[in-house]
């Protein structure tokens, strides 16, 4: 792992909220071994006495591709870019620097570069922006802190300073075309961010593992690889690659795991009923705004590493929380009970809802009708002589 720490830059991540994170977890009991290299996982296992391994090692593998050039000491992998910068040891990259790529590490990397000081961070990719794997809202904030895209550009050659780009088109099937057409344009520096590949050199002897093309490692539902006993999960496995992706396999892991050491399987719990918007009685709810959390005007994110996208304070999350219609699930509002004509609903006390007397209820509805978020179903009594199923 470590990509939270090495692979995303404290603008987006700030390191204090990190580092809390981390500490909650060993607070927890979690003994966390770091400077260790695994280098073969089955006998780490074995060594151990674990009976389950969960593995998410990331991919910090920099893609490369070859382009001719006279000096490939100006040539850097973003991965590695962005680790230098986190460690306090920066790279000189001249005054104009160049990140061939079209991800969201490519846009870490020209906002890193512009925030070290660079007069012109410009991007080369070789599709347009519809067809970009970054989040469109990267590109948006690249773009209004200084950074220059160049859609539709390949790197054909690089002679010192200069660089040989294609021009590219985008053909009916959404790939990119070679059009022939040839720009220049300068630079000192280039950064290389066209993907990253996971290093499972310590997993390749551990019999039923089943890589795929892209080196990702297979695993079933239970995220459990082909081997018992060793699953996987965050970036080495095949999905999205996001924070909420990786941090959602630990959770989802940790369950079957858990399951796997009690030689039982977890199953998850059923989920209500999907309670659509028209079906809420949004009469019981006053209007409320969204708060709209803070960001960093550009030219003052560009200055340092300050996070860009602040998050809510006490009061602003509390009030957030409010606005929440609760959308099938019962919040104790009291409107039923404070509706039914018939004293056949019994309040149980907070937190513990309530209790039908259907030797009371009439079946008129009313509490359906007083229940802002459709937590009461309306069932049909039997006809005589039939019973529910």
């Amino acid at each position: 792992g470590g990509m939270l720490h090495f692979g995303i830059p404290a603008y987006r991540l700030p390191r204090a909220v990190l580092y809390a994170e981390i500490k909650r977890i060993e607070d927890m009991g979690v003994q966390i071994v770091v400077n260790y290299k695994v280098e073969d996982l089955l006998s780490e296992q074995r060594k151990g006495k674990f009976d389950a391994v969960f593995v998410a090692v990331g991919a910090h593998i920099s893609k490369r591709t070859d382009i001719p050039a006279r000096d490939a000491g100006k040539m850097l992998d973003a991965i590695t870019f962005l680790k230098d910068v986190d460690a306090g040891n920066p790279p000189k990259l001249g005054r104009r620097v160049a990140i061939y790529g079209g991800g969201n590490t490519a846009m870490d990397a020209a906002r890193t570069a512009q925030r070290l000081g660079v007069e012109e961070a410009l991007i080369i990719y070789r599709r347009d922006r519809e067809h970009m794997p970054a989040h469109p809202f990267e590109a948006d904030e690249a773009e209004e802190e200084g950074v220059k895209i160049h859609w539709l550009r390949t790197i054909k050659a690089i002679d010192q300073n200069t660089f040989t780009v294609e021009v590219m088109r985008i053909d009916e099937h959404g790939k990119p075309q070679a059009t022939g057409e040839l720009e220049t344009l300068q630079a000192d520096s280039l950064i290389m961010a066209l993907g990253q590949d996971v290093d499972t050199g310590f997993m390749q002897q551990i019999p039923g593992l089943e890589f795929k093309r892209d080196g990702t490692v297979a695993v079933n539902d239970q995220m459990m690889t082909g081997a018992p006993g060793v699953f996987a999960g965050g970036d080495m496995v095949p999905d999205e690659r996001t924070v909420t992706v990786a941090v959602g396999h630990g959770k989802k892991a940790a369950r079957h795991i858990d399951a796997y050491l009690r030689g039982s399987v977890y199953v998850k719990p059923p989920r209500h009923d999907i309670v659509d918007f028209d079906k809420l009685h949004i009469w019981y709810s006053t209007d409320a705004a969204q708060r709209q959390q803070q960001t960093l005007a550009a030219e003052r994110r560009i200055k340092d590493f300050t996070e860009v996208l602040g998050g809510l304070d006490a009061g602003a999350a509390r009030y957030e929380a409010q606005r929440c219609l609760s959308c099938g699930n019962c919040f104790e509002c009291d409107g039923c009970y404070g509706a039914c004509p018939d004293d056949a609903i019994i309040k149980l006390g907070v937190g513990k809802g309530y209790r039908y007397d259907f030797d009371r209820c009439t079946g008129c509805a009313v509490c359906f009708e007083a229940c802002p978020c459709h937590a009461i179903e309306m069932i049909p009594e039997p006809a005589v002589g039939q019973t529910h199923g």
